[in-house]
């Protein structure tokens, strides 16, 4: 699992660019806010000079109305993005943040503090039923999409103090702190709501983390600064799922891509048993490393996932994990692994724009999307997590 690190503190900052007109930076506009876009803010329009204009808007939510403030945007830019200032009328399923620092102008490391639990799960499951339809090809009918919903999963109390690793920024005049919403500039924050109260900040050396899932339990020697899940009920969520859909079995040849640490790889080369084969694969070599020992029964390449499939001895897989960061497989490794001919394919995927995108390269080659569960491992954020089954 090679995914970058997630961040609680750290929103995407914007890159320098340069000024396109009149900047509206600070101006405030009363809007309807409309429909969840992917990103953690809504989409709503304002009038200027005649003109309609999109603003991504963080802090409602749909049906909403709100005043606005413009927080980037200038007369020439195709969109504006803004904070909900002050609500004219709510949703029923708007709440009190139960954190003091989340909110506009505040921490940015939430998206959805605002938001009953029941409400965010079902914005996430809007959020990835629009992807797969918009930028996967499927239909709005298919059972999948229609029904989808986003499970909780255990180790988190109402939404809070399920994040097991925390970095936090330093703060004017000492302490600790959290960044703005795509800002550098940092907010004192005494206590993060989403953290366990044990929360380890990233640091060197190796910490040992152990998984219970489908009747077996193992360890793994984990980085201390590398990527494992941060939910603590995440890891047995995930490989759960992923077994309930790849049905592993005795003899079975299964190819484990951005294999990470060997999560799924340990538990699989447990199905398969001797007479099976596991081929890990992960391009962070330090993960690679400490793969070998966690997992000694897979065979273990260190490399870029689409580069070491190009020279991996030819043959056939049975199943494949497919556990991409947030940008997808994409294309090369998609067509890779189904010039493999799997039967079936597990993907778990971060991200639903990249999920969808995905689906619909495997769809040019006739793998179908055939079972669908998503999982609310960041609470209060709009991050969501999904195990998708591909077959032909």
């Amino acid at each position: 699992m090679s995914r970058p690190q997630r961040n609680a503190s750290r929103g995407r900052r914007p890159r320098p660019k340069a000024a396109k007109g009149e900047s509206y930076v600070g101006r405030r506009f009363e809007v309807e806010v409309g429909p969840v876009a992917h990103g953690g803010h809504f989409v709503a329009r304002v009038l200027v000079e005649e003109a309609s204009r999109v603003v991504f808007v963080r802090h409602a939510l749909p049906g909403e109305q709100v005043v606005v403030e413009i927080t980037e945007g200038t007369a020439g830019d195709r969109f504006w993005r803004g904070d909900a200032v002050s609500v004219v009328s709510t949703a029923p399923e708007r709440v009190v943040p139960p954190c003091p620092y989340a909110g506009p102008g505040l921490c940015g490391g939430c998206d959805f503090q605002h938001v009953s639990l029941s409400g965010q799960r079902d914005l996430k499951a809007t959020v990835l039923r629009e992807q797969l339809v918009r930028l996967g090809g499927l239909s709005t009918e298919d059972p999948l999409v229609a029904g989808l919903v986003v499970e909780a999963v255990p180790g988190d109390v109402d939404g809070l103090r399920w994040r097991t690793r925390q970095r936090y920024a330093s703060a004017p005049g000492g302490g600790r702190g959290m960044r703005k919403y795509r800002s550098h500039e940092v907010i004192p924050v005494d206590d993060c709501l989403i953290a366990t109260a044990d929360a380890r900040e990233p640091g060197a050396g190796t910490v040992v983390e152990t998984v219970e899932a489908g009747g077996a339990k193992h360890s793994f020697e984990v980085a201390a600064d590398g990527f494992w899940q941060v939910h603590p009920g995440a890891p047995t969520a995930l490989v759960s799922a992923v077994l309930a859909a790849l049905s592993p079995a005795p003899g079975d040849s299964v190819l484990d891509l951005y294999a990470g640490v060997g999560l799924f790889s340990a538990f699989l080369a447990d199905e398969v048993g001797p007479t099976g084969r596991v081929v890990a694969v992960e391009g962070d070599q330090t993960a690679s490393a400490l793969s070998v020992g966690n997992v000694p029964a897979a065979e273990v390449t260190a490399g870029d996932v689409a580069t070491v499939l190009g020279r991996l001895e030819e043959g056939f897989f049975d199943l494949v994990v497919l556990d991409p960061p947030r940008e997808g497989a994409r294309r090369p490794v998609v067509e890779a692994v189904v010039a493999r001919e799997p039967g079936k394919v597990a993907y778990v995927a971060c991200d639903p724009a990249a999920l969808a995108r995905d689906v619909a390269i495997f769809a040019e080659h006739g793998y179908r999307l055939r079972t669908l569960r998503a999982f609310d491992l960041f609470p209060m954020t709009h991050h969501v997590e999904a195990v998708a089954l591909l077959t032909r």
